[in-house]
């Protein structure tokens, strides 16, 4: 499909931003916002704190007091009630004017022309979800590279997925009438949600979804093994939870067993060829430590599956 040219094309949008703890993550997500392309007449950015412990909401106070100086329509709200992001999207989105949903994450960095790129497509009256890309930003440490070699965060795997393609919301787009259809997000559910939102809207309705690859938000990787292993084990919980709604196959597992026999082979086969290879300049230093952390996230993600369970609660779903 050829997209229309952006100033032919531009509807109000309404960008969603769950936030938790963010004080880190704010002036640089800002900044991006600030930077935006598209016409800031034409778009509402409703930052949400998910009852912070931090300084986040003085920052977006601050932050949107001085917007209406910068000539940008910047809103604070709050959801205190459910700790979840996908209720904290569902508060913005009652509160929004646009005909157009716009999600990414604190943890995100939207390149200047992301909404010039994302939106156009609505132009298609048959399209009602806008897939857009997830780059990694540059990482420091050894499991940010590892994350980064892997594309770990890419669109490109989850519009893959066998039972039907989806979009991570640190990247996605909705059109409003795909939602007054089927519905927000499911406000109790922790994990999974994204995916949820997408299948509901291809499977119920006759909304088609677009890549807009080039449409790019950078994130950042975990950085530590303690952030892994809970990006992991949640990545278990929602294959868990889409099980329980939509009969999908569950990961396999990975065993104590299997986990044995991966790092033997690496360490007695894999580490001295790889070495070798470094050390001739043919390999990153990187893929040295590719099978223990692989071997990791695996264990993470086999242990997130088998202890999730769906609440009765998870499964219901609010509505506009």
């Amino acid at each position: 499909m050829d997209s229309p040219q952006p100033d032919t094309f531009l509807p109000q949008v309404s960008v969603v931003i769950p936030i938790y703890n963010g004080e880190t993550d704010l002036p640089e997500l800002l900044a991006c916002l600030q930077a935006q392309t598209y016409p800031r007449d034409r778009v509402e950015y409703l930052l949400v704190d998910n009852a912070s412990q931090d300084h986040t909401a003085a920052i977006l106070q601050q932050a949107t007091e001085s917007a209406p100086a910068a000539g940008w329509n910047l809103r604070h709200l709050t959801e205190a009630k459910i700790q979840s992001a996908y209720a904290a999207r569902n508060t913005a989105i009652r509160a929004a004017a646009g005909k157009i949903f716009v999600f990414t994450d604190a943890d995100c960095r939207p390149q200047p022309n992301w909404l010039e790129l994302l939106v156009p497509p609505f132009a298609d009256p048959t399209i009602g979800l806008v897939v857009g890309e997830i780059a990694a930003l540059p990482g420091k440490t050894l499991l940010e590279r590892y994350a980064d070699s892997r594309n770990l965060m890419s669109q490109k795997d989850t519009l893959a997925h066998p039972f039907c393609p989806y979009g991570q919301t640190a990247n996605l787009a909705i059109r409003r009438q795909a939602l007054e259809q089927v519905g927000l997000f499911r406000p109790y559910m922790t994990t999974g949600g994204d995916a949820d939102i997408c299948w509901r809207i291809q499977k119920q309705t006759t909304w088609q979804l677009y890549f807009a690859e080039w449409a790019i938000v950078q994130h950042r990787h975990r950085a530590t093994l303690k952030d892994l292993k809970s990006q992991w084990q949640r990545y278990g919980r929602s294959n868990r939870y889409l099980h329980e709604l939509y009969g999908v196959g569950l990961t396999r597992k990975h065993t104590w067993r299997e986990s044995v026999y991966l790092l033997s082979r690496w360490f007695l086969k894999e580490l001295p060829i790889k070495t070798s290879k470094t050390l001739l300049g043919k390999t990153p230093a990187i893929e040295l430590i590719n099978t223990p952390i692989s071997v990791y996230c695996a264990r993470a993600r086999t242990a997130g599956q088998q202890a999730a369970k769906l609440s009765e609660q998870a499964t219901e779903i609010e509505w506009l």
